[in-house]
């Protein structure tokens, strides 16, 4: 899942500024909301959160792990599945809250909701600065010889055109009223099945084939492949907002998680190996960038997932602008202020974007560190917090220790290596 889908709920939580009106059904044992979400449209939304950018990504993760770590893949799946489950049963254990900070507080007071949000806005912050990468690496495979020369001073490749889709993306970022891209960026399930069908296509007859074998495990690359898949699956904190959302949410809202979790789960393994299969270890961080760009069906992939990124970058800084503007309130309602927040957000995106210009290894380190605290940790240790079934041991509590410290470990050592990564090519 991807990460850059935690906006849109925050957005709508913002502007709705009070719980959704609930009523309890006579006869009935669980919460409908009046005129809620129905079942099918609580899908769609869930797997509109789930599906991103993880999907560019998965196949050189499965290159850095080897086959073997598919059984990773499908781990990490149901690790996340059962953590969202969990996010659902800490709801129904105090029906007020509605919101991811809202279980972080009711865990662990004011500092547990100041914790959720830190994470989230910092695992925002780099989805936003890996969108600007992912722009800059494709436009440059596209029109490589593109450059900008001030008098002596020359800006090329990729950092030529970070810089140009910043500045296309800095007015829609001064925007209040963000509903128009709201309703763009929810084509990222459209986008997922567009680029999976054309990359397919142009494997099977466009002349690149399925030839490459890969190996069978390459142990070096482990963690970089765990901090990956985590990454694909890093959309909780929109899972409060889906559960409160929906009208029948007691009994659909787990065969909603259950229905998200397997599509998108077929979606990354089948991208995963097709990917593999098409470029073995060779595969690059983006699997657009290993397409032959003279081919339409590879244009179409290419620009495909150039188009979502421009349209979904606002939404995952506004969050951010909001947290920021409530620390100067007294300024909150000044427009040249709020103009002046944005447009030093943006910068600060563009200059970490040039400086750390390595996708995988940021999008691995945003897995490893922010992805895998937001969905598995906080998940696993607010429920044994609110529920107190730590204090008693069972099956329960077995099975939430064995996904905290595989979470742990994944933390410990997909950042280990992300970070060394990074410094590498640095």
């Amino acid at each position: 899942m991807a990460a850059e889908r935690l906006a849109q709920p925050l957005l709508d939580e913002q502007r709705l500024g009070h719980p959704p009106r609930l009523e309890k059904v006579e006869g009935g044992d669980g919460f409908y909301r009046k005129e809620g979400a129905s079942f099918f449209k609580t899908c769609f939304n869930g797997l509109n959160a789930l599906s991103g950018v993880g999907i560019m990504s998965i196949p050189y993760a499965l290159a850095s792990g080897g086959w073997l770590s598919l059984i990773l893949l499908f781990v990490t799946a149901m690790s996340t599945f059962y953590t969202g489950l969990l996010i659902r049963k800490c709801m129904d254990i105090d029906p007020n809250i509605r919101s991811y900070p809202d279980i972080g507080e009711r865990a662990f007071g004011s500092k547990g909701r100041m914790l959720v949000v830190i994470v989230m806005c910092f695992e925002l912050y780099l989805v936003a600065t890996g969108f600007l990468i992912l722009e800059g690496d494709n436009l440059h495979n596209l029109f490589p010889k593109m450059e900008l020369q001030i008098a002596d001073f020359v800006i090329g490749g990729g950092q030529f055109f970070v810089i140009i889709v910043s500045l296309i993306i800095l007015p829609t970022v001064w925007l209040d009223n963000l509903s128009l891209l709201s309703y763009i960026s929810a084509s990222g399930v459209l986008a997922s099945v567009i680029i999976l069908c054309s990359i397919t296509w142009t494997g099977a007859f466009e002349g690149v084939g399925f030839h490459q074998k890969g190996t069978l495990i390459n142990w070096s690359g482990i963690p970089t492949a765990l901090s990956l898949y985590a990454f694909c699956y890093c959309s909780h904190p929109v899972f409060p907002t889906l559960y409160t959302s929906m009208k029948n949410k007691k009994h659909q809202f787990s065969n909603v998680l259950l229905v998200c979790f397997l599509l998108c789960t077929v979606s990354y393994a089948s991208m995963a190996v097709l990917g593999y299969m098409m470029f073995g270890a060779d595969v690059q961080s983006q699997i657009t960038l290993d397409l032959p760009v003279t081919k339409l069906s590879s244009k179409v992939a290419i620009y495909t997932a150039l188009v979502n990124p421009v349209s979904k970058y606002a939404l995952m800084v506004t969050p951010i602008v909001g947290v920021v503007e409530n620390w100067f309130p007294s300024y909150h309602k000044s427009k040249a202020f709020n103009l002046l927040i944005r447009t030093a957000l943006v910068a600060s995106t563009v200059v970490v974007a040039l400086a750390v210009p390595f996708f995988g290894s940021l999008m691995s380190l945003v897995g490893a560190s922010l992805s895998v605290t937001a969905s598995v940790l906080l998940p696993c240790l607010c429920y044994l917090k609110i529920s107190g079934v730590y204090r008693r041991l069972g099956c329960e509590v077995v099975l939430i220790s064995g996904i905290i410290t595989l979470g742990v470990l994944v933390a410990v050592f997909g950042t280990y290596t992300s970070v060394l990564e990074i410094v590498r090519q640095w």
